[in-house]
């Protein structure tokens, strides 16, 4: 099977309103394209695209159900209840965790304030019936959920019939039904009339903290402490970077450069990073490290790093989960490499939609990294199995076309259970079944992928001359970060270029100089190599790529990262 070729596609834009931005901006005219076509027209917009104002985040009462949540909570306080402070084993559910039992604990230091954060192999994910257990032999009274809540009407109703109150903080899209919670904090809920609806957990439990701030009186600085860990959520969790989340993750990164939170510190010592750290280092360098706590072993603790105050003790669980993420790495690894062996002993794979493995000794933990691997190499819709007791687990990631949690509900007489969403989802089927399921998913999938679907898309934000990438451009370039969802990171075409020399480094990378009317640039290609013939041809290029800095022997130079490029359309 070949590594999945590419289409390129050229965004459109207004050409009326990019000029007037312009002229209102006096910058460069390729930087007033790429702001208008993410939805930024005019200069008040752009101001605030720019230099996003904490003092703009919205009003966090504005939420539904926000005064009965605050109400609730300092009830609990007053009558020295227990609370419980429940999420997920995931980067924004323990973020989110981290930050409340902070914030409770210094508004109500009476040791009366617990959280729980559920086993990833024995209670999955979300809310789960050993956590509601819990919740009553503990005589706890108030549950807090976090990032998870918003679809387990049952197991909240079993806490009410406890006299357990739930405070529900989520932002996943809610079910036709409810759960009967005391308090729903969920701007994607009916009738909510908050104006952002695009938070991440961790940020649904921020607004409560800067509701208590208000209520209690307390300075701006209560809430916004915890901005680095709300980024690190929002970075993770990969919700769009706009509105309320882009000013989070833009004052968080500060705060994650120059004053983070003692846990984060010390997972970037670990880490070694030397550089700035930008929402990529965020998403790939932190949030991995924090994930291993509950891939490879107990997700508590990467709430005990992020709550402990002594550097010392935080360097010691950061040394422990960079120990756990070389484990996962090394298990990714390996079982990648199995899994694409797999795949080339099987029988016309090549020609088939989807791809299907499985293997017994496989590790849970990371079968949804080993899917984004096949998915990225081969772009077609992946399922990855082990076995877990009596039945076979699985994750499953999805392309653009295929709804992989529709896929699997089309199946779901084969299964013993399913879950997710558009593009990511997790199943257990009876190992009886994975046969003829393997069968009708690939059937499923010829039903509804075209083969144009079936080739990834880039979204070229514009065309551009070499000439025209100086440091200048790239130092306002640099001022449209944090970017993620919604605010990609700039992608570039230059037409019929040059090379002017390549070669291929460490196997699978390529390196070469392009030249365009005398304006020459130097371009790095990861696992590009396969094409190389391309470039070694005497014809003119068109290339695909994003522009950053490269130090190389205390210089400091732009360069082309590629990522697809092909001989000049004549």
């Amino acid at each position: 099977m070949n590594i999945a070729q590419k289409r390129w596609k050229l965004k459109g834009f207004d050409q009326a309103v990019a000029k007037k931005l312009c002229d209102d901006l006096r910058i460069h005219p390729i930087i007033c394209n790429m702001l208008e076509n993410r939805g930024i027209k005019t200069f008040d917009q752009a101001k605030a695209f720019f230099r996003p104002q904490l003092n703009e985040l919205h009003d966090p009462f504005l939420m539904k159900d926000m005064d009965v949540a605050v109400e609730r909570i300092l009830k609990s306080i007053k009558e020295n209840e227990k609370i419980l402070i429940y999420g997920d084993y995931d980067v924004d559910g323990t973020t989110s965790v981290s930050i409340m039992y902070d914030f409770l604990s210094f508004v109500y230091p009476s040791k009366r304030i617990e959280y729980y954060i559920p086993d990833r192999y024995k209670e999955g994910y979300g809310l789960s019936s050993a956590g509601i257990e819990y919740a009553h032999t503990n005589n706890f009274s108030l549950l807090i959920t976090l990032d998870c809540g918003i679809k387990s009407v049952e197991l909240i109703q079993k806490a009410r019939d406890f006299d357990i109150d739930t405070i529900i903080c989520d932002h996943h899209l809610p079910g036709n039904i409810l759960p009967p919670a005391i308090a729903i904090l969920n701007p994607k809920q009916p009738e909510c009339s908050y104006p952002y609806k695009e938070l991440c957990g961790c940020g649904v439990g921020l607004k409560l903290i800067h509701a208590l701030c208000i209520q209690l009186k307390l300075n701006n600085e209560y809430f916004q402490k915890y901005l680095d860990l709300v980024a690190t959520a929002i970075a993770a969790d990969i919700v769009p970077i706009t509105g309320e989340n882009r000013t989070i993750a833009y004052h968080g990164l500060k705060k994650v450069n120059t004053d983070p939170n003692i846990g984060i510190k010390a997972l970037i010592e670990q880490s070694s990073l030397k550089s700035q750290i930008s929402i990529n280092g965020l998403s790939f360098i932190i949030g991995p490290r924090i994930n291993a706590a509950g891939r490879m072993g107990d997700a508590k603790r990467a709430v005990a790093l992020f709550i402990e105050k002594d550097i010392n003790k935080a360097k010691e669980i950061a040394l422990t989960l960079q120990s756990e993420n070389t484990n996962r790495k090394e298990a990714d690894s390996s079982i990648t490499e199995e899994a694409l062996a797999q795949i080339q002993l099987e029988e016309n794979a090549h020609l088939k939609k989807t791809i299907v493995v499985f293997n017994d000794s496989w590790h849970k933990g990371v079968l949804g990294i080993v899917a984004s691997r096949l998915l990225e190499r081969f772009y077609k819709p992946t399922i990855v199995l082990t076995k877990s007791g009596e039945y076979y687990t699985g994750s499953a990631r999805s392309i653009a076309g295929f709804n992989i949690y529709e896929g699997l509900d089309k199946c779901s007489h084969l299964l013993k259970a399913f879950g997710g969403h558009y593009f990511a989802a997790g199943m257990t089927i009876s190992p009886d079944h994975v046969s003829t399921f393997k069968t009708e998913f690939e059937n499923i999938a010829n039903e509804i992928l075209t083969e144009d679907d079936m080739i990834p898309e880039i979204e070229i934000d514009t065309e551009i001359k070499l000439k025209d990438l100086s440091f200048s451009f790239y130092n306002i370039l640099q001022q449209m970060e944090p970017f993620g969802p919604e605010n990609p990171k700039p992608v570039f075409c230059v037409k019929n270029v040059l090379n002017n020399g390549c070669k291929i480094v460490k196997e699978d990378h390529l390196r070469f100089e392009i030249v365009q009317d005398g304006a020459r640039m130097n371009g790095i290609g990861f696992n590009l190599a396969e094409k190389y013939e391309i470039l070694d041809q005497p014809e003119k290029l068109d290339i695909v790529f994003t522009i950053e800095e490269n130090y190389f022997n205390g210089k400091t130079s732009l360069q082309m990262k590629v990522i697809d490029f092909n001989f000049a359309e004549k």
